[in-house]
């Protein structure tokens, strides 16, 4: 009865953030660029601190931990894993804030789940709530160290002996639908570094200067096991860990973003975003880092990375772009992204297009890579 209550208020707030994006369009995607008026917000010169910044922020308004896998099985065969942690704070934290009892709403958590292979996409999403001091006996929250991030038996734990908490990952997850149980059981190993966005881990999202502090660890390789229409699959893949908090992640002229993450077979890394609007022009704000294949990051700005939508499709009544042209001058690289498959739509509370891409040269077709595309605000 409590759980179904604090659900219907959830939704209600989404709701809410929803109507007013289709309404007002100064919201931006899900209210993300409402005003973050009372919580701390991102600037340039702030640093991060590892292992604590492995943990939550609960100053900012917004937070999560975003892992994306590109998995084979033994055939050959390509599948998709996605699991997110998301943070929200409903009122800004301050020393007198903290509430007590069953009843203590200061953090809202929501989790994501979705498992992919050829046209079945299967999703899964659950809520919490929860204080501004997470411990390990609630339904929900984030430890730095040891690393453990959960809601219920979602769970993603630290392997690691060494002072990288990152180092070595478990992620274990199942879920029902009407087509029966799906889930997974992965382990993650970084064979790189951490890798710190934009100024030192400070991402700029807009010409007004707001962002988020943002940092990933795309190295991972994977091993184990998912499970899909009662058939247990050996699987592994690459992987990449987004960790990102904010308290406005988009100006109130921005409505959504398309976010790639790219393996190159190469070695190199490519982190890539369009936001659509927030430049001095009234064009799309557009960034990115190029990683080394030893994690040495340039950052990318709008005249060192140019992404074009090529084809579109309508999924779930939107119009969305599932074909890029991705070019790079100085790496002289031009790519062709294009999605595995059309109907990765994310039916969660707060509906998205999350899917695996493949990349291509553009002018031969050769193969070049693997990653992930999110598309919001469609």
């Amino acid at each position: 009865m409590k759980r179904g209550l604090f659900i219907l208020c959830w939704l209600a707030l989404l709701s809410a953030c929803d109507a007013g994006r289709n309404t007002q369009e100064s919201s931006g995607f899900a209210g993300l660029g409402a005003s973050g008026e009372g919580h701390t917000q991102a600037h340039a010169g702030m640093t991060l601190n590892f292992p604590d910044d492995h943990g939550p922020h609960p100053g900012f308004r917004i937070e999560w931990w975003y892992l994306t896998a590109n998995l084979q099985d033994a055939q050959g065969q390509s599948l998709g894993v996605q699991w997110t942690l998301f943070r929200q704070a409903q009122q800004p934290a301050t020393a007198e804030s903290t509430l007590a009892g069953p009843w203590a709403v200061e953090q809202i958590w929501m989790a994501h789940m979705a498992l992919s292979r050829g046209e079945q996409h299967r999703v899964a999403e659950r809520f919490a709530r929860g204080t501004d001091r997470v411990s390990g006996d609630q339904q929900a929250g984030v430890t730095a160290q040891p690393f453990s991030a959960w809601l219920d038996d979602w769970q993603l734990n630290s392997l690691s002996a060494t002072e990288d908490q990152l180092d070595r990952l478990r992620l274990r997850a199942e879920a029902k639908d009407g087509h029966g149980n799906f889930g997974y059981e992965l382990e993650l190993e970084a064979s790189g570094p951490l890798v710190r966005h934009g100024i030192k881990g400070f991402s700029q999202k807009s010409a007004d200067g707001q962002g988020s502090m943002y940092y990933s660890q795309p190295f991972y390789r994977v091993s184990g096991k998912v499970w899909l229409n009662g058939e247990p699959i050996t699987v592994s893949g690459q992987a990449w860990l987004d960790r990102e908090w904010s308290s406005q992640l988009l100006s109130k002229e921005q409505s959504g973003w398309d976010w790639f993450s790219l393996h190159l077979e190469s070695g190199y890394k490519l982190m890539a975003f369009r936001l659509r609007g927030g430049s001095d022009n009234n064009s799309d704000y557009v960034s990115g880092s190029w990683i080394s294949p030893v994690g040495e990051v340039t950052p990318l700005s709008a005249n060192e990375i140019i992404l074009k939508p090529l084809a579109n499709v309508e999924v779930a009544g939107r119009r969305v772009p599932v074909r890029w042209q991705l070019t790079l001058p100085a790496q002289q690289l031009e790519l062709t992204v294009t999605a595995h498959h059309a109907n990765r739509w994310m039916n969660t509370s707060v509906p998205y297009w999350e899917g695996a891409v493949s990349v291509t040269d553009a002018d031969s077709g050769r193969p070049l890579g693997q990653g992930y595309l999110e598309m919001t605000g469609y």
